[in-house]
Formats: C-alpha cells, sequence, structure tokens
C-alpha cells in the first residue's frame, strides 16, 4: 500500500483558482456598496455558484477524524460549497478536474482553511469531505439534492450518480493520501 504524504498549504497563501474560490471577507476583498441603507450593507461574490437544479443547505457537523483520504469525489452540475460556523478551521485535500474515472493524485493538495473562510469548488474538483482539525467544526454544506441522492447508488462500494462519483482511492489506486497538522 502506497501511503502520500500531501505538504498542508494555508487557503490565504495559495491560488485556489484550480480548485474553486475562498467565500469570506477579508481585508484585500474588493466590496460593493449597496444603494439602499445608507451604504451600511457591502458585497462581494466570490465566485458563480452554478446549480442547474434541487439545490439544499445543511449543516453538517464534522468530527475531528485520521488525516488519511481514503475517498474521493466529484460533482458534475454544481458548485458545492463549504462554509463554517464558529470559527475553527478545517482542512480540504482537493485534486483538480479531469477527464479521468479516478483523481490526478500527483496533482492533489491539502488546503487548511482558517475559520472564517469557506470554500466554493469549482464543477468537477475531485475532494474529500472537511477535515476538523482539534475541534468539531460545524458547517454549512450547499449542494443539488440530487447528489444526496447519488450516494446511495452504490456499486462495488463505491457511489456512482449523474452528478456524483465517489472513488474509493485506496482499493482502486492501492494509495491513500495524508497530511500532516502537527501545526494545525
Amino acid at each position: 500500500m502506497d501511503c502520500r504524504t500531501l505538504p498542508l498549504h494555508s487557503a490565504e497563501d495559495i491560488d485556489l483558482d484550480p480548485f474553486g474560490w475562498s467565500v469570506g471577507i477579508s481585508q484585500d476583498t474588493a466590496l460593493s456598496d449597496t444603494r439602499f441603507y445608507e451604504n451600511a450593507v457591502q458585497l462581494y461574490k466570490p465566485g458563480l455558484f452554478v446549480s442547474d437544479d434541487d439545490t439544499t443547505l445543511s449543516v453538517a457537523r464534522v468530527q475531528p477524524r485520521i488525516n488519511e483520504v481514503i475517498w474521493m469525489e466529484r460533482h458534475f452540475k454544481h458548485t458545492q460549497v463549504f462554509v463554517p460556523l464558529g470559527g475553527n478551521p478545517y482542512v480540504v485535500v482537493v485534486a483538480p478536474p479531469n477527464d479521468k474515472e479516478v483523481p490526478d493524485l500527483d496533482a492533489a493538495i491539502a488546503v487548511q482553511f482558517p475559520g472564517h473562510l469557506g470554500f466554493m469548488m469549482r464543477i468537477g474538483t475531485w475532494h474529500e469531505f472537511p477535515f476538523a482539525m482539534q475541534n468539531p467544526v460545524d458547517m454549512i454544506v450547499i449542494l443539488r439534492n440530487e447528489t444526496n441522492r447519488d450516494l446511495d447508488q452504490l456499486a462495488n462500494d463505491e457511489a456512482e450518480g449523474e452528478d456524483l462519483q465517489k472513488r474509493n482511492i485506496k482499493a482502486r489506486l492501492g494509495v491513500t493520501l495524508n497530511f500532516d497538522c502537527s501545526a494545525c
């Protein structure tokens, strides 16, 4: 079994463009004034949210778990979003979209997000569900309801549907990914 350790990148210091966009306001965020409320409300759009059908917003409680990636998935019809509540940091392992049946593990990275930044992925970005670090993370998850239904369509212990491919990279490729979070 091959186990590869990914370097851990800070979401505030890495170009996320191949994978998606951070969701949060920092000093560098360009805000737009609204014509109402005497400009007491300012807006920004981190990226174009895309979904062509029934979309759901849920809240997940993510408990700390071992920093091992066995599963990676992608979505074909929407830009999935993770938005933390409560300020606790989390890590997302991603690989860029591709036209293969499995992610390109040589291009996979682990990104640590501070608790004030969310993450909206590009369509097709391979990813594992976020990892909580020392403390649980409650996070808003926005995705298509079809994806939830696709998770129940199992074939060879993997989920498959029109909007989802969830792959067991350990079984398919003989590889697991992990990341060192000693500094987290």
